[in-house]
Parts: C-alpha cells; sequence; structure tokens
C-alpha cells in the first residue's frame, strides 16, 4: 500500500477565523487519527485566506475513495464546503511504491530487487508488450527511478 498526501483546501472562500480554523485542525486530527490518518501540523491561520489547504497522510489503495472520506470530514469539522485538491505520494523506496507508479499507468508486472556491484538496488521489471503500447516506456522507466532510487531495467514478456 502506498501513503498518500490528500490536500484540500478547507475554507476556499476565506472566512473561517484563526479560532475556527485552529479547533477544526484539532478535531479533523482527532477524527482521522482512528482511520489511519495523519493531519499534517501548520498554522492555517498563517497562509493567505483562500490557500487555506490542510494535507492528510493516509495509507491507501484507493486515493480517490479516502479523499473523499477526507473531504467528508472536512466539512463536518470545519462547516464550510472543502475542495479537493492534488493527490500525490510519499516514495520510501520499497517494491510496493513500484507496483502503485505501475498501478498509476493502469499496468502491473513482476518486479526483482537485486543488489548492485555499487550498492544501489537494481529493480528489474518484466512488463507486457502491450502494456508498452499503450504507456512510452520511457515514462514508465522515469517515475520507477524517481520513486525507488534504483537502477530500474525493463523487459517485455
Amino acid at each position: 500500500m502506498r501513503t498518500a498526501v490528500v490536500r484540500v483546501n478547507i475554507d476556499p472562500g476565506g472566512e473561517l477565523t484563526g479560532e475556527s480554523l485552529a479547533r477544526g485542525m484539532a478535531e479533523l486530527a482527532a477524527a482521522l487519527a482512528g482511520t489511519g490518518g495523519e493531519v499534517l501540523g501548520k498554522d492555517l491561520g498563517a497562509v493567505p485566506r483562500f490557500r487555506r489547504e490542510v494535507q492528510v497522510l493516509l495509507d491507501t489503495a484507493d486515493a480517490a475513495k479516502d479523499t473523499a472520506r477526507v473531504l467528508e470530514a472536512c466539512a463536518c469539522v470545519f462547516g464550510t464546503e472543502p475542495v479537493a485538491g492534488v493527490v500525490t505520494y510519499i516514495s520510501r523506496g520499497t517494491d510496493a511504491d513500484a507496483h502503485g507508479v505501475l498501478a498509476g499507468f493502469g499496468i502491473t508486472g513482476e518486479i526483482t530487487r537485486v543488489p548492485g556491484t555499487d550498492g544501489y538496488d537494481i529493480l528489474q521489471v518484466r512488463l507486457r508488450e502491450a502494456d508498452l503500447e499503450r504507456v512510452p516506456e520511457s515514462r514508465i522507466h522515469t517515475a520507477l527511478e524517481a520513486s525507488t532510487n534504483c537502477e530500474v531495467r525493463i523487459s517485455t514478456v
């Protein structure tokens, strides 16, 4: 499972007071803690009124579903109509991260990690030829290298 950073603008109208923001952040952290979410600490009162965005860390296999859950919690806690922002992922260089990258492209593959001679791991990734007709190999290669910090070797089956 990958760790997503779910971003939500909790006050698009810029109407909440500093006290409301502080109270809401505490309530949101408590509400999401029981479901595996971690609200990153931020003083929303110190940011521009129309950029009041919370960031929530979640281990998720379905970012869309979990984003909806965070939006619902934000609406309940802050009493606003929050707007979903960009979802990104934290990479720890694991095989799960590599599988998540492949899933992001709508493909699956076999991943084997072997130690390299210079201290860096080598990811050997086997993909279906048909998948590479849909998604350029260079995009997959670059994304895998960035998420795993490994040398990547792609072959087809």
